[in-house]
């Protein structure tokens, strides 16, 4: 035991004295003294600067200055409750999980398909066409864009017009000959681009030639315009009410003339 404590406290000798040299600690900083206390202030109390008092007012009327409370629910009126309710409610149904997991697709398939039909639209696309429904075909030769009703044979265009059974056709024709005898009396100033009550507005306020024309063009816009499918029947009727207001037309031209 006594051998081999010397050769230990020999080995901790060697290791003690390879061991480098450590570097001598810097002092410790000097403590500052204690700061000392300031003199008392013995000069004159500072003179308080008031604003001006027309500027004070100036600023009181600008806007950006008016701070309001709040209105609580009491204040508000009973239609600022009723739209505080409604949006509460959608703000908590669009942050509901059914939102998030159907509703809110059906949403985005709602607003594709509104975009869409505003895009058709734009393009003037025809929608009868491409969901499989043809428009009318007229069966008759006749170009309704470029006619003048001064250039027209009547009798032999609503001859063939009634003996196809193209009742509407009939009925836009009888209504241009109304046109035409309203125009030749001149009673109208017929022109390709005016509107049917701008017609209506240039006859005479007196008598029943106003109103009766106002009935025809009422029936006219629906059978054309609104594509009112007519039986022969109802067609008969629509072309009596026509033969009528042209022999009152003509009567009333012929009271003038022996005026």
């Amino acid at each position: 035991m006594s051998a081999f404590s010397s050769w230990f406290r020999a080995l901790l000798l060697v290791l003690v004295l390879a061991a480098p040299a450590r570097a001598a600690l810097p002092d410790a900083p000097e403590r500052p003294a204690a700061a000392q206390l300031l003199p008392p202030d013995t000069g004159p109390a500072p003179r308080l600067r008031r604003p001006d008092a027309a500027r004070l007012q100036e600023l009181r009327g600008q806007r950006e200055f008016q701070y309001l409370e709040p209105a609580t629910r009491a204040e508000q009126s009973a239609w600022s409750l009723f739209w505080a309710r409604v949006w509460q409610t959608i703000i908590e149904w669009l942050n509901s999980r059914s939102y998030g997991h159907f509703w809110r697709w059906v949403f985005y398939a709602l607003f594709l398909g509104a975009g869409v039909f505003v895009v058709l639209k734009l393009l003037q696309i025809d929608f009868t066409a491409m969901l499989g429904r043809s428009p009318r075909r007229v069966p008759l030769a006749y170009d309704t864009a470029a006619e003048n009703i001064h250039e027209v044979d009547f009798t032999t265009r609503l001859a063939e017009a009634e003996a196809a059974g193209n009742w509407r056709l009939a009925v836009r024709l009888g209504y241009l000959q109304l046109l035409k005898s309203l125009s030749d009396r001149g009673l109208i100033n017929w022109q390709p681009d005016k509107t049917n009550h701008a017609y209506l507005a240039e006859l005479p306020p007196t008598g029943t030639i106003r109103a009766d024309f106002r009935e025809i063009t009422r029936q006219f816009e629906f059978v054309w315009y609104g594509e009112l499918a007519l039986s022969a029947p109802l067609y008969e009727r629509v072309r009596a009410g026509h033969r009528a207001f042209q022999t009152l037309v003509a009567g009333g031209s012929t009271a003038r003339r022996a005026a």
